[in-house]
């Protein structure tokens, strides 16, 4: 059996917004510039984001050609999907962008049928809680190795 990575675009259109799955569009400065001084990627070295992005079903958010927002898949695409790295720049927060990014991501033809999807959140639980997220039903079942002075 040959495993291959997806390579075919999805694109969402939301008036003058873009939601595309094209790696070509995404503007890796941008991205990166955003990480590196997010809570849960501060000091993320740009190579280190360059290798994420390879390695994901990445999703821009676009407002004309200007990327204005991010979001990654990281999966088995037959199981499991661990979603990270979402975000939507100011001033485009708070018009639905976020919200209208997650739907993209949830019904990606990808990403259909997989029996468990997880993230990790600080501050937006609201907004994934209207896609299913819950917290954890049986945290001490699962482990982690977390070294949150990787980057420094």
């Amino acid at each position: 059996m040959t495993i291959s990575k997806p390579n075919h675009a999805s694109e969402y259109r939301n008036g003058a917004f873009l939601i595309s799955t094209d790696r070509k569009r995404l503007d890796l400065e941008f991205i990166h510039g955003f990480l590196t001084k997010c809570y849960w990627a501060r000091g993320i070295p740009r190579k280190l984001v360059a290798r994420s992005i390879q390695n994901s079903l990445c999703f821009g958010v676009y407002k004309t050609k200007r990327q204005i927002g991010f979001g990654r898949v990281i999966s088995d695409f037959a199981t499991y999907a661990y979603i990270g790295d979402v975000f939507i720049v100011a001033p485009y927060c708070g018009q639905g962008l976020g919200k209208w990014l997650m739907d993209c991501i949830m019904r990606h033809p990808l990403l259909k049928g997989l029996r468990r999807w997880s993230l990790i959140t600080r501050d937006a639980h609201g907004l994934y809680e209207q896609f299913g997220f819950t917290r954890l039903k049986r945290p001490k079942n699962h482990m982690e190795i977390h070294r949150p002075d990787v980057y420094a």
